[in-house]
């Protein structure tokens, strides 16, 4: 079974061109489905059945595997079996008919623009490293990036005089728009500040610590903590917020659902509609406090 999960990969890399994130989720999970199987003597592919499956799947929920990890561990498991079956290596697939666990969606924690603001103008441009953070929040709050992407940025992938720039997510790219604000902001730290972050080191990463090293993803995690602490913001704060924050301040502002989905590189598009969702509810109470309050209801 190994060989046939090492041929998989190969081609969700070499023909889907799957992102990075994908290729290590399923080769992980369908290594400890493999080790699993084996230890029970089930060594092939042809060998695995609808039983054998369920009795990994009860074997994670008994280890205290959450419900949204057995439901990814799942769709790793259905996309290796099916593309088994197209191979011609099985006459069914088995995962056919698993029922996948019911996973409560969160809804994503998505700040006011009252609270954006207050945020974006905690760093206050005095120092090299004020003038970075200032910069990474801006471009992050502009473009919606994932905080992988916004720490991957190459002097490159920005286009200043347009205003875009470019990610990268494995094989794919995208190109996504920002506005004037963060286009002063960046242009600040780049004239001002990378140099002297620098401390004389060549980098083609955009962004750099203060040691003149590439930003790293807990180095921005612990920027973000501290700027929100200091705006007065108690709910729990991580770039994903400013993530989730840009979809639905830009929908409820009334951009089109699927150009969001486009700048956000959502390959489901139910994984945007969640922020039209978001902006319904507010809006509905919003509405109804209006109308219980105002005097000219």
């Amino acid at each position: 079974m190994r060989t046939e999960i090492r041929e998989f990969m190969e081609y969700m890399r070499e023909e889907k061109k799957a992102s990075h994130n994908t290729l290590v989720s399923y080769e992980r999970d369908l290594n400890q489905m493999a080790e699993y199987l084996e230890g029970r003597g089930i060594i092939g592919v042809s060998k695995v059945t609808k039983t054998s499956l369920n009795s990994y799947i009860l074997y994670l929920e008994k280890n205290g595997k959450a419900a949204t990890t057995i439901s990814r561990v799942m769709a790793s498991m259905r996309a290796f079996f099916h593309y088994e079956l197209r191979q011609g290596n099985l006459r069914k697939d088995p995962t056919e008919l698993l029922q996948t666990p019911h996973v409560e969606r969160k809804a994503p924690g998505i700040l006011s623009v009252e609270e954006v603001d207050r945020l974006l103008a905690q760093p206050q441009d005095t120092t090299p490293k004020e003038i970075r953070d200032k910069a990474m929040l801006e471009l992050l709050y502009a473009t919606g990036l994932r905080v992988s992407e916004l720490i991957s940025l190459r002097l490159e992938d920005v286009n200043l005089p347009i205003g875009f720039v470019t990610c990268h997510d494995g094989e794919r790219e995208r190109t996504v728009p920002f506005g004037r604000t963060a286009r002063q902001a960046l242009a600040r730290y780049l004239d001002q500040a990378r140099d002297k972050l620098l401390k004389g080191n060549e980098l083609s990463e955009l962004f750099v610590n203060c040691s003149g090293q590439p930003m790293s993803r807990q180095g921005f995690w612990k920027i973000i903590k501290y700027y929100g602490e200091k705006a007065g913001i108690t709910a729990d704060i991580t770039p994903h917020t400013l993530r989730h924050s840009f979809a639905a301040h830009l929908i409820g502002g009334g951009a089109d659902i699927r150009a969001v989905q486009t700048m956000l590189g959502h390959a489901d598009p139910a994984a945007t509609q969640m922020y039209a969702a978001y902006v319904t509810k507010e809006t509905d109470s919003l509405r109804r406090a209006y109308r219980g309050a105002h005097p000219r209801k």
